[in-house]
């Protein structure tokens, strides 16, 4: 008998038109080498993963800003092409957030897991997770969250320089307007105006302190918790490089045994009643070693492929067997396990993996996905380097100051000091 119950297909639902979102690209792997039938309701015209052996169909996806309804009804379509119950995956936050809302809806033309429809939206928002880490006793940055622009420049200064800017809800930004979902604030005068683009963002502005990155500092827990409520795959890792440096995705992640990020894992979804994937984000305070929880995601983080135990289970996979009725099978942890974007870590790709590795895009059985994405990338490359080179030409040229012979140079002391 199949692992996975092929009857039932899978439905993979991404709003984000990242082109280089390898984590749904995973999840199709994961399933079609299962046998199930993997349908994709994304971007296709830019993104590598339609090329890929394990895509039966993809389905135009909703576009960026979707209401629920417009997504409602796109799922619904796919639905009656299916023309059978199928598993939902939510691919992003922001339709993790609409799918447990229309839970209801939904159902029965989707399986899904059964918990309150309000909790993916809670635990998504950055600015609601300090009350949920706080009723868990979990460790959680200091966070303020300011409700007017004075009142964001005094939050700066009690929190001190530098800090962390976030807005609540990063999958409401509008497309185009600059604004990033996490930011480095370092003048009172920055958070001061960051305020004053609330309205523009489409929610809260908050403000965090900022524990500094350091060797060994970032971690994450990817894990599936069952109907029971139980933690199924997954398991804690380790960025070991990040893209960009210092605040970025994961280039290069490892399966490493951490007791204490298992243990804030555990009782964070307990106390919840969590239900169904999840992708938690952590930082060790260098000063105390405690772990703090920097985010929480209610689906498949990126490179949840990394937690691949011994019998091929992983969050996706277990989450069909669960909604399917079918027990998961126990595999033994594969620690030292490492996961590498090859776009973001090229020389990583290329080294020697002991502990055995995964690469995001390529595959000996699904060479396509890898072959675009080079492409796309080099395309994306090029670009981003005509727009700089184009930037630094239409600059104006500094004025040239020409020293006047009578003028003594200044020292090196001098320099750093002026």
């Amino acid at each position: 008998m199949p692992l996975l119950d092929t009857q039932v297909p899978a439905v993979l639902l991404r709003i984000d038109q990242n082109p280089f979102h390898h984590g749904t690209l995973g999840a199709v792997r994961s399933l079609g080498r299962a046998g199930v039938e993997v349908h994709v309701v994304a971007d296709s015209a830019r993104s590598p993963v339609h090329v890929s052996r394990y895509v039966r169909q993809m389905h135009p996806p909703p576009l960026p800003g979707a209401s629920p309804d417009d997504i409602l009804g796109v799922l619904r379509r796919v639905a009656d092409r299916i023309a059978r119950p199928a598993v939902l995956v939510p691919m992003d936050d922001a339709c993790a957030v609409a799918v447990a809302r229309m839970r209801t809806e939904l159902t029965p033309s989707y399986l899904l897991p059964t918990m309150p429809g309000t909790l993916p939206e809670r635990v998504a928002d950055k600015a609601e997770l300090a009350a949920v880490c706080a009723s868990a006793g979990v460790p959680h940055p200091m966070t303020l969250v300011p409700d007017s622009a004075a009142r964001a420049a005094a939050d700066a200064r009690q929190l001190g320089l530098p800090l962390v800017a976030k807005w609540s809800r990063p999958w409401l930004l509008p497309a185009g307007s600059g604004l990033r979902s996490t930011v480095l604030v370092r003048s009172v005068q920055q958070a001061r105006e960051l305020y004053l683009r609330t309205e523009e963002a489409g929610s809260r502005l908050l403000l965090q302190a900022y524990l500094p990155p350091g060797p060994n500092r970032d971690w994450f827990f990817h894990g599936y918790a069952d109907h029971s409520g139980t933690l199924r795959a997954g398991g804690p890792g380790r960025k070991r490089l990040d893209w960009p440096r210092g605040a970025g995705l994961t280039a290069v992640g490892c399966w490493t045994p951490n007791p204490q990020v298992q243990a804030l894992a555990e009782r964070l979804t307990g106390e919840l009643g969590y239900r169904g994937i999840f992708d938690l984000d952590f930082r060790r305070c260098g000063t105390t070693g405690s772990y703090h929880l920097l985010d929480f995601n209610p689906r498949p983080g990126a490179q949840f492929r990394l937690f691949a135990d011994s019998g091929g289970l992983d969050v996706v996979r277990a989450l069909h067997l669960d909604l399917t009725g079918r027990p998961l099978p126990d595999g033994a942890p594969m620690a030292g396990r490492t996961f590498v974007v090859e776009n973001y870590a090229p020389l990583a790709a290329l080294r020697a993996a002991p502990g055995g590795r995964e690469l995001a895009w390529y595959a000996p059985d699904d060479r396509a996905p890898g072959w675009a994405m080079w492409g796309l990338w080099c395309r994306h490359v090029s670009r981003r380097l005509r727009e700089r080179l184009g930037a630094t030409a239409a600059a104006p040229a500094a004025p040239r100051v020409i020293p006047r012979a009578s003028s003594p140079s200044l020292t090196d002391n001098e320099k750093a000091s002026s």
